[in-house]
């Protein structure tokens, strides 16, 4: 690979996962928006639910305009859109000005992952994919663990503040997609290796006549449907730093302390997904001999984290008295080694997330795989806007879930409690995981044979042309 699309690779990576910086950070600044729009936290919540909606859906149209056409403007077009909705945050006066502001955030958003998926799909041979798409996931979950580490430790004082520094960036990464390669589309494919080597493209692009195909094709039904259940799961998780919050303010500690001590719990125990390139590099292994090798993988992670979360819930947050001679970092760092509990949940948070995380690259894997390049990128984003539908209901349904809850449980037993039982809906997710193993086989062999027959007829019609 030459030093430019190495170079891209990196560039998309790192700018993918800005999306997920923009979209966590409002949760771990819920009480102190809450207090200064003069709403419920409940009520933040239903805009984070709407937001991860509106991105979703928003990704089906940018997907389907980048299989169709030029994809470095759509990204840079995305890209300026979500900038501008962070900006508009800022100089939110109420709560329906905010919630204009993030919807326009998340429209923009949509563009990002849809679109790059389909870059970065096309600059990686499919032997490799599971490890780059690894770090692809891992770069969102990066821009997750960022932005709550961004949002508590910037916010706590100021909750204007992160969305500020994110709009700067947000241009930026505009700026930086003039600096990478022109991808050509399906150049990653050893089935159109000759085609390209002829010096001609691959001309196929999406129309809507693919669509029955696309949702014939038995393997993207169950990787699709899987997100449901799945981001039930994911989207219950961003309440993960006010569970932290709680358990701090259940020991004594004032809000602004215990938001920042929530973040920073929530970012050092998430650091897990850090090894999705293990299952990343698993996945690729278990394919070469098994083409239904990374759904299995999936499925195997994502049913064998489920005891571990339920354990990291409940397990006793022990921290020192509160003391204003110590600062948030220097307190969970230190009492990372003096607290047992503490050491315990870190490493029951640490092999839960990194078992989980297997899902992620070898999902995206295995879209590319059983699509041929011109649907990837819709795909993804149909995958992405169940997803959506399945974040926004988790992200909802758990803070009612908290409310009744705590009619009979104080926090922080209530969100504990509530995040357990959401843990259920991981249990169909690795049951799709396991079905999808099954088609899968036959899925990627037929794309190779599309693949190949169109190569054939594309350098015959070249050389009949000269």
């Amino acid at each position: 690979m030459s030093a430019h699309r190495v170079y891209s690779v990196v560039v998309f990576i790192v700018l993918a996962s800005l999306d997920n910086v923009a979209i966590s950070l409002v949760p771990p600044l819920y009480s102190p928006i809450s207090r200064a729009l003069g709403v419920g936290e409940g009520a933040l919540g239903v805009v984070t639910a709407i937001s991860y909606l509106v991105t979703a859906v928003a990704a089906v149209v940018w997907a389907y305009v980048g299989d169709h056409t030029d994809r470095k403007p759509v990204l840079m077009i995305g890209t300026l859109i979500w900038a501008a909705g962070t900006a508009g945050t800022v100089f939110a006066g109420g709560y329906w000005a905010f919630f204009a502001a993030q919807v326009l955030a998340a429209v923009g958003l949509g563009a990002v992952g849809s679109v790059g998926f389909s870059v970065v799909s096309d600059l990686i041979s499919p032997r490799r994919r599971g490890l780059v798409m690894s770090l692809w996931g891992l770069s969102q979950g990066v821009g997750t663990l960022v932005g709550v580490l961004v949002a508590s430790q910037l916010g706590g004082a100021d909750w204007r503040t992160p969305f500020y520094v994110l709009a700067g960036l947000g241009v930026l990464a505009s700026i930086a997609y003039f600096t990478t390669a022109d991808i050509r589309r399906g150049q990653s494919e050893p089935d159109l290796a000759a085609v390209f080597a002829a010096g001609e493209d691959y001309e196929h692009r999406i129309s809507r006549a693919d669509l029955p195909r696309i949702a014939a094709r038995r393997t993207n039904v169950w990787l699709v449907l899987q997100g449901l259940t799945a981001q039930v799961t994911f989207g219950s998780l961003v309440w993960l730093p006010r569970l932290f919050q709680a358990k701090a303010e259940a020991q004594g500690y004032d809000e602004q302390t215990a938001i920042q001590i929530g973040g920073l719990l929530a970012t050092l125990f998430q650091l897990g997904g850090a090894l999705s390139i293990v299952g990343g590099l698993i996945g690729d292994r278990w394919q070469r001999r098994d083409p239904g090798g990374r759904a299995k993988v999936a499925a195997i992670g994502i049913l064998a984290g489920v005891p571990l979360y339920v354990l990291l819930f409940f397990a006793p947050l022990t921290l020192p008295p509160p003391s204003s001679e110590r600062d948030a970092l220097s307190l969970v760092l230190g009492s990372m080694f003096t607290e047992p509990g503490l050491l315990a949940a870190f490493l029951c948070a640490l092999v839960a997330l990194a078992l989980t995380s297997a899902n992620s690259p070898n999902w995206f894997a295995l879209i590319a795989d059983v699509n041929p390049p011109e649907h990837r990128g819709t795909v993804y984003s149909l995958g992405n806007l169940v997803n959506g539908v399945g974040r926004a209901a988790g992200n909802g349904l758990v803070g009612a879930v908290f409310a009744a809850l705590a009619r009979s449980f104080p926090p922080p037993v209530n969100l504990a409690i509530g995040l357990a039982a959401f843990q259920a809906f991981f249990i169909p997710t690795g049951i799709m995981y396991w079905l999808a193993s099954r088609t899968a086989p036959a899925d990627i062999e037929a794309v190779h044979r599309l693949l190949r027959a169109r190569a054939a007829a594309d350098l015959d019609g070249s050389r009949s042309a000269t």
